[in-house]
Order: C-alpha cells, then structure tokens, then sequence
C-alpha cells in the first residue's frame, strides 16, 4: 500500500535544484503526487513542497531520508520529511473570546484542519463552561505584571507536557516577551483586526466607524518581539458600508477573523508555509 509523504525544502537558489529533487525521487521509485516551488530574486532563496508516495517496500523511507540527507548537504538546505497524514499537535490560548478557537476546533472535528488539538489554555476562567462539551484539557494561568514571568514559565511546561507543536492565540489578549517569543519562535501564530497599526489601543472598531472606513480586515501572523508585526500568513478582507454601526462592524469582524486564523494554521499544519526574511512564503493545496 502506497504512503504518502511531504518534502519541504528551503536553500539558497540555483540552477538544478528541481532536477536534482526529481532524480532523488526517481532514484528511489517515489511517485510525485504534487510540487510547488518558488524561487525568489530578491533574497536569492528556493522553496519547495513535494508531495509524493513510497509503495512501502523494505526500508524505503529510511533510504528516501538518506538520500535526501546527501541532497540537503549539497544543496546547504532546510528540509524536512513527514508522513502526509501526520496531524499537528496544536495548544490554543484564549482570554474572554470564543470565536476564534471554536473555529478552529469545529474545522479539525469535521477533518477540515490535520491538527489534534492538546489543550486550552487561558488566563481566565470566564469561557471554561462554554468549552466543557470538547473535553479538552483546560489549563488556567492568570497573568499579571508582578506574575507575567512565573505564568509564561507555566505556559512552556503546558507546552511541553502536551508535546504542543504550535501555539495559536485565539483571542489570547496578552503580549508574550521577548524571551518566549524567542523560544517558541516560528511555533506561535497570533490573529488580530487589520486597522494595526492605523487604529491602535482600545475599540479599534469605533475608531474605524468614527473615520468611515469601507474594508474591514483580519490578519493571521507569526509572532515575533515586535508587537504585530510578524510575517504574515493570511489576511482576510469584508467590503462594508455607511449603514454599519460599531457593533456590525464587530460581528462582521469576528467572522472575518476567525476565517483568517483557520486559513493560516491550515496552511502552517500542512506545511505549505516558509518564512522568507521578515515575510513567508504560502503555497497552494
């Protein structure tokens, strides 16, 4: 029976590099079901995702990794090599919100998104309830200034118990430090209107109302130390009109929100995400 893998590969560009990655495949009687590649000018990298199948013979994968391992070593690549059907294991932070991880997890139930969601975990007990139907692991870890190292301590333990993958703030109203950034770095995707920076601090919504804005928006991100502003994964926009009050505009903004973060941890998941420099590169399905 045929398994089915995914090459991801980033290098510095030149000429061959696809040639060469087919020759591996065929090399090793690999069928290429799908590839993407990008090769871009201005920072003179190549990336590459290879879907393909090994009819399972012998110690194939192993071989198929050893080859590549060569490949990489001539090519000074990044590359990994996972099983196709491998489901990610996600850690969900909130503060008062749902909407955002309610999106996430009724995606991966119905098998949309290829993640097992680890647990939830929230610097309040106000959503505890209203996540009890998913039997997941609840983890409370109030967070003050006085408190703030001591519970992102915490939050690497959480991490780690749980054998969390990836980190996504749904909604999660606080900002990490330096330090966890830095740990957690290229694990951590964080979601938040699209008025940054134009409509900074509190009620974002009414500032945008108050200046008639047409297009709201919603951005998915990878979380660095500079507050949002992240290489970015997924933006999602929703045209509006002059009859939108603030609290429309907030509704329509909770949808478009939880859209933009379903599209960008899909996408991280399915490994179709690189980042390039300060901006990524997202491949099609």
């Amino acid at each position: 029976m045929a398994q089915g893998f995914i090459l991801t590969l980033s290098c510095p560009d030149r000429v061959g590099i696809v040639a060469r990655l087919a020759r591996l495949m065929e090399q090793h009687d690999c069928f290429i079901v799908a590839s993407r590649t990008f090769g871009d000018i201005e920072t003179g990298r190549f990336f590459a995702r290879l879907v393909f199948n090994m009819n399972g013979n012998g110690d194939q994968p192993g071989a198929v990794r050893a080859g590549m391992k060569s490949v990489g070593e001539e090519l000074a690549a990044d590359w990994t090599i996972r099983p196709s059907a491998e489901r990610m294991r996600v850690l969900l932070l909130v503060s008062k919100s749902d909407h955002c991880a309610n999106t996430l997890l009724y995606a991966a139930r119905r098998g949309e998104l290829p993640i097992d969601v680890t647990g939830i975990v929230s610097n309040h007990d106000t959503l505890k309830a209203s996540f009890a139907h998913w039997n997941l692991p609840w983890f409370h870890v109030p967070v003050t200034a006085a408190t703030k190292a001591a519970a992102e301590a915490r939050l690497m333990d959480i991490v780690a118990e749980t054998g969390s993958e990836l980190v996504v703030l749904a909604r999660y109203m606080q900002v990490l430090s330096q330090d966890a950034c830095r740990r957690l770095e290229g694990r951590v995707i964080n979601i938040h209107h699209s008025f940054l920076p134009g409509f900074k601090g509190a009620q974002p919504y009414h500032q945008a109302h108050a200046r008639g804005v047409k297009v709201i928006g919603a951005t998915a991100h990878y979380v660095t130390a500079d507050l949002d502003e992240g290489p970015i994964i997924s933006q999602v926009t929703e045209h509006i009109d002059h009859s939108f009050t603030p609290d429309d505009m907030v509704e329509t903004g909770r949808h478009i929100e939880g859209i933009a973060l379903l599209r960008a941890v899909k996408a991280h998941a399915e490994h179709r995400v690189f980042q390039n420099s300060g901006r990524t590169v997202v491949f099609a399905r």
